[in-house]
């Protein structure tokens, strides 16, 4: 069975989009200072701000989309994220590769409560985005038994 994130999630995605919509707005108004004091083209600024709000629209309008579609599911075979609203992905993470499995949380998702679960393999890793502290525990320690019994078996 797929899991979902919690619903506290699409408040961290909206608030980094504002964020990172923000340091496109001021570098738009960097490129406008340029026109004003090295006579820059003025539409650079109408075009780096332009292109900036239509992406923090397309973006926030995508956050509903993006929760609707993002799962995750433990097997004892594989971890597998489900995720994408064009371009469907479900990337299966075989539990004989995982090596680590580690927490993080930065200041977005310590605000809202939440961890995100970074599984690690030799090659890559691969992030369960964000959930609740007692969820992020529990899947911590059920992906690295798994891990091990592999292991074990091998």
């Amino acid at each position: 069975m797929t899991e979902q994130l919690p619903k506290e999630i699409k408040h961290v995605w909206v608030a980094s989009i504002v964020l990172s919509g923000g340091i496109g707005l001021l570098l738009a108004i960097g490129v406008w200072f340029g026109h004003l004091w090295w006579h820059w083209w003025w539409w650079l600024a109408v075009v780096v701000g332009g292109l900036t709000i239509l992406d923090i629209m397309v973006e926030l309008a995508m956050v509903p989309y993006r929760y609707a579609f993002w799962r995750y599911q433990i097997t004892t075979d594989a971890v597998y994220l489900h995720h994408g609203v064009i371009m469907k992905r479900v990337i299966a993470i075989p539990i004989r590769r995982i090596q680590n499995v580690t927490l993080e949380a930065g200041p977005l998702l310590q605000w809202q409560h939440l961890q995100k679960v970074v599984v690690a393999t030799s090659a890559d890793s691969y992030e369960i985005d964000g959930v609740v502290p007692e969820v992020a525990n529990r899947l911590r320690d059920r992906i690295m038994q798994l891990a091990r019994e592999a292991r074990d078996e091998a």
